[in-house]
């Protein structure tokens, strides 16, 4: 059986393909808002951080109607550092609107989701977008889009797959690119006809498995999924079975659903449409919440495991306290447990070596970057360490590392330098072609602790013009040691604050991170050395003050711009013994420990 009036779909797409843009046409065009209503653009990218980078982090749902039929629309993250997102989005729905750059073409993230989404067996659309760009090519990337599929290893069923194209700006989607559609009704007809209604039976005992997480200060924690069978009612009686198998019995407080963008409660909800139950306390994606009376669990969420792991600690630097709201270390633990339970992908763990904290595992040093800041925004204080890829040992006893596909748009003229500097990353290079005008593609199977710290130079050694994407492809043989970063650290020796004099005459030492007034420490990194070892020295140093200096002897102190530190590029600068201290308002690098006689006291009886 299944419920003619519902469709369920997802939105994948590589990063900056137009996905959020596309949904805004679909609620404008549906009528989702009102004339009274304000709508602005990229409506689903809800978060700051969302809208400030015009990307998608976290799957959100949606519901649009369209002649009848209600649309569940899941809007998903295009990066593959939230891959656990697109995993858990996919359970809930029976097809997927695949989005392509008319001019880019299909990307390594296009692959990642795509591959996703045919090993669950949904329904295609393909969608090629943005065919209003200068530079656009669609019918070359649709053949790039089937070739993808080929290799894919898709059957008949998805080479197939209905074609549309559009301009998701201005709202337009087309059967034909000649059209003169004026509208997105091509694409909403579409997905009515092609994608199926939620095969279910209501007639059958309660089930739903638990796809995301919610919670409110009124409600408690709220269950999120596809209802698979049977209906809901406020105070039915359920039970929910989580890893254990055991089914614990709880009673249904409220029943909530998609309307627009917002939720609306009802008195019930039946078997194909995505609902929000709220009741159950103790609940974890992937459960299964189902009849008390005939429990049976779902198949749970699998979703790739983590491939690099950052250690988080409480801030112990002079300053600490200062600029945070949060600064203890459980209060620390609690919020990335919290943020555990709603990321699928994120393991946390308490650290139990020497040097303490807690060991957060995920997908790759941009979802630790997220989380860092979205950490920072809410008034936490903490240090981060190093990104350090997860080794497994295979069923020999051989020791094993993460793998990536890496794949490189840049000019020809910087094609050296980039594969210079791979190879000797232990990146062995698969594919070299030409693409467009003077650019190269060139595809490398490389480590991935290869690649963590290196994007900074990889903008600098193409002047910010290369495009590089990495996705995941298992674990491979340990490839040895990789030299990474070849330069020491400026650190200061003393606390206070830095002044310009000081810093002018420590600019031919190395890169600066500092400018004249921000406070130092002992052990604080205040720059990049031009050599490979560490040099200490005194940011805070002054002119000498007399009286024999003649008139007009005194020159102006020029210094050299300093770039802001970003997150990003923090964590991919320090090295193995230093630290970042994340504040609500500051981004400082610094040595684990700060004393520099206990730092060689420490580093002499590690070498013995």
């Amino acid at each position: 059986m299944s419920v003619e009036n519902i469709r369920n779909i997802a939105i994948i797409a590589h990063v900056d393909h137009g996905k959020t843009t596309l949904v805004d046409a679909m609620f404008r065009q549906s009528g989702t808002f009102k004339n009274a209503e304000k709508m602005g653009d990229r409506v689903m990218d809800s978060g700051d951080i969302e809208k400030e980078r015009g990307i998608t982090i976290s799957a959100k749902n949606c519901e649009v109607q369209w002649d009848g039929i209600k649309i569940n629309i899941l809007d998903t993250p295009g990066h593959a550092d939230f891959g656990g997102e697109v995993e858990r989005a996919l359970s809930m729905v029976d097809g997927v609107v695949l989005l392509v750059d008319a001019a880019e073409g299909p990307l390594p993230q296009t692959r990642f989701v795509l591959q996703k989404a045919l090993a669950l067996n949904l329904e295609l659309i393909i969608l090629i977008n943005k065919i209003d760009r200068e530079d656009a090519r669609p019918e070359e990337v649709y053949n790039e889009v089937l070739e993808l599929l080929l290799d894919l290893g898709a059957d008949d069923r998805y080479l197939d797959a209905p074609v549309l194209w559009s301009n998701g700006r201005k709202g337009i989607a087309k059967y034909n690119l000649n059209d003169d559609s004026t509208n997105i009704a091509p694409l909403m007809e579409t997905i009515i006809k092609h994608i199926p209604a939620p095969e279910c039976d209501i007639n059958k005992p309660f089930q739903m498995l638990v796809a995301d997480l919610d919670y409110s200060d009124y409600l408690g924690r709220m269950a999120i999924g596809k209802i698979r069978s049977g209906k809901a009612s406020i105070n039915d009686r359920l039970a929910i079975i989580g890893k254990d198998g055991v089914p614990k019995p709880f009673k249904v407080s409220q029943i909530q659903v998609y309307n627009g963008t917002s939720l609306q409660a009802v008195e019930s909800v039946p078997a194909g449409d995505i609902a929000i139950l709220s009741g159950v306390s103790n609940v974890f994606i992937g459960d299964t919440i189902c009849s008390a009376l005939e429990p049976e669990a779902l198949p749970r969420i699998e979703v790739d495991e983590p491939t690099v792991s950052m250690r988080f600690l409480a801030n112990t630097s002079p300053l600490a306290g200062r600029e945070g709201k949060y600064v203890q270390g459980s209060k620390i633990l609690e919020r990335l447990k919290k943020e555990a339970l709603r990321n699928v992908a994120l393991q946390v763990v308490e650290a139990t070596d020497s040097e303490g904290g807690y060991i957060v595992k995920g997908r790759g040093e941009f979802q630790m970057a997220i989380l860092i800041e979205m950490l920072r925004r809410e008034g936490y204080e903490f240090c981060v360490g190093r990104a350090k890829v997860i080794f497994k040992t295979d069923e020999n006893g051989n020791r094993t590392e993460p793998m990536e596909h890496v794949v490189i748009s840049v000019h020809k003229d910087y094609a050296g330098i980039i594969s210079e500097t791979l190879l000797q990353r232990k990146g062995i290079l698969s594919n070299y072609a030409n693409s467009t005008g003077d650019h190269i593609i060139m595809e490398f199977d490389i480590p991935s602790r290869a690649l963590i710290g290196y994007r900074d130079k990889f903008l600098t050694d193409t002047k910010g013009t290369g495009i590089m994407n990495a996705y995941f492809t298992g674990y491979g043989e340990y490839k040895g040691d990789i030299p990474t970063r070849l330069t020491g650290s400026l650190v200061a020796d003393r606390s206070g604050g830095a002044v310009a004099y000081g810093i002018f005459n420590l600019e031919p030492r190395g890169k600066m991170f500092i400018v004249p007034g921000d406070p130092v420490y002992e052990g604080m990194v205040v720059g990049e050395h031009n050599r490979d070892f560490d040099l200490y020295l005194n940011p805070t140093k002054t002119k000498q003050l007399s009286n024999m200096r003649a008139s007009g002897k005194d020159t102006n102190v020029i210094l050299t711009p300093v770039l802001p530190m970003t997150i990003e590029r923090a964590i991919n600068t320090i090295r193995d013994d230093e630290l970042v201290e994340i504040t609500p308002q500051s981004i400082r690098l610094r040595k684990k420990i700060l004393n520099r006689l206990e730092r060689k006291k420490t580093e002499r009886l590690e070498e013995a």
